[in-house]
């Protein structure tokens, strides 16, 4: 890659401004490439996952599972792939185990990491790995106290093209859409692995 050196910024100072139960946001004054100062908020993210479940039920017909959620900032019900925040010193392949289970009752024999998103590089530390599981078997979900959330299925023509319709705008979804589209064409491929125990 070539040199960047030219474009980094560089912290002088900074203060934290926020800590609740979830956000954690700072206030940094830094010096910009050509000597002048600038302030920068952030909010630190222990990063995510979000899975892409393939799931053969059957009928001959490869499905998505996918989740409505309603999300407050927002103010709408969204259509997601099952996703969650990472827990302090869990690895990302088992996060993404625990986040299936819990929010679709799903558990998978097989895995592969797909790559990795950042989905608000302006303002927040965040990171979402993204995961494909399949082999699905059904079981029972463990929701968090207080998520309420729905499961169904769609087949990957149905999903991409809601994308298209503008039905499904969340960030990490669409960029899982590339995924999909790119997966099932043969274009990307993935190497499966055993889940990790817990």
């Amino acid at each position: 890659m070539d040199d960047v050196t030219h474009l980094i910024e560089r912290k002088v100072s900074g203060e934290e401004i926020l800590k609740g139960n979830f956000l954690h946001a700072f206030r940094d004054q830094v010096l910009l490439p050509n000597g002048k100062a600038a302030t920068r908020e952030y909010v630190v993210h222990p990063g995510a996952v979000m899975v892409i479940p393939l799931l053969d039920d059957g009928s001959g017909e490869l499905k998505l599972v996918l989740e409505r959620q309603y999300r407050y900032p927002v103010e709408r019900v969204m259509i997601e792939f099952p996703a969650g925040k990472l827990d302090p010193g869990e690895s990302v392949q088992r996060c993404a185990q625990r986040e299936l289970l819990e929010e679709t009752g799903y558990t998978a024999k097989a895995w592969a990491r797909a790559g990795v998103m950042h989905p608000v590089i302006s303002y927040s530390t965040e990171f979402i790995d993204i995961w494909f599981a399949r082999d699905l078997q059904l079981g029972e979900r463990k929701l968090d106290e207080g998520e309420f959330l729905d499961v169904f299925t769609a087949t990957p023509a149905e999903f991409l093209q809601w994308c298209r319709q503008g039905l499904v705008t969340d960030a990490k979804t669409l960029a899982g859409a590339l995924w999909v589209q790119n997966v099932l064409q043969g274009d990307w491929p993935l190497e499966w692995s055993k889940p990790v125990s817990a």
